[in-house]
């Protein structure tokens, strides 16, 4: 059996993103089904989508009206395309936390956008997978305030982050810089929307796409490396 490739995904894309967790839950079907020809390293990088929203964040169906001029029966259509697109990647934007359910919110993703950014310098993909997996979570089920960093330092540390260099990275210059550098990253390659899946810094996907078509991007890649190296 031959040694399965190395292949390194790199993805843009924000936590308020639902097509974002939506493309990662799809990109770990399809790595399941190459479990026996790759093995991938999964790294993230910073694309706010909504870089001047307020400390106070927005009502979800209120930004999405404002922002995109969507009518109440139009963002009904698109709550059901998300609703069932996620149920066949298996994820669920149901509300899993106590009490009665807050309302969906929009935040502002800067924060949380440093967070990652220091962990992957930091830590590596090991931790910024899960880390970046909890902030999903923390949004869209337990629909937490991921603009606060009190909240951030609590997710990091739930998965295995030390919580106060977690805190002094959310307002570290250096960390900052590397953000804005990964973004200008994006739209110089004109990613204009998340999420963008690069493999191995030649071919971008754009968009959630069905694990067959993530499977069949990465065989591509992989067997042309493999060409160019013969």
């Amino acid at each position: 059996m031959s040694t399965p490739a190395k292949v390194a995904i790199d993805i843009w894309s924000d936590v308020m993103c639902p097509w974002c967790v939506i493309g990662l839950n799809q990109l770990e079907k399809a790595l399941v089904i190459l479990r026996d020809e790759v093995t991938a390293t999964i790294r993230f990088h910073p694309f706010e989508l909504n870089p001047d929203m307020a400390e106070e964040g927005e009502e979800q169906a209120a930004h999405i009206q404002r922002k995109y001029g969507r009518s109440a029966e139009q963002m009904a259509g698109v709550r059901e395309t998300l609703k069932q697109a996620a149920a066949n990647a298996g994820y669920s934007f149901e509300y899993t936390g106590g009490g009665e359910a807050p309302p969906q919110m929009m935040w502002n993703t800067r924060l949380a956008h440093r967070l990652l950014t220091w962990t992957l310098q930091d830590h590596g993909p090991a931790l910024q997978v899960p880390l970046k997996r909890a902030l999903f979570d923390a949004h869209f089920q337990q629909r937490r305030n991921i603009s606060d960093p009190e909240v951030l330092a609590d997710i990091a540390e739930a998965v295995g982050l030390d919580r106060i260099a977690a805190l002094s990275a959310m307002i570290a210059p250096r960390i900052d810089a590397m953000v804005t550098a990964g973004q200008r990253q994006a739209w110089d390659m004109n990613v204009s929307g998340v999420p963008a899946m690069v493999v191995n810094g030649k071919l971008m996907i754009p968009g959630a796409q069905d694990p067959d078509t993530y499977a069949n991007v990465i065989r591509k890649v992989v067997a042309r490396e493999a060409s160019n190296a013969g």
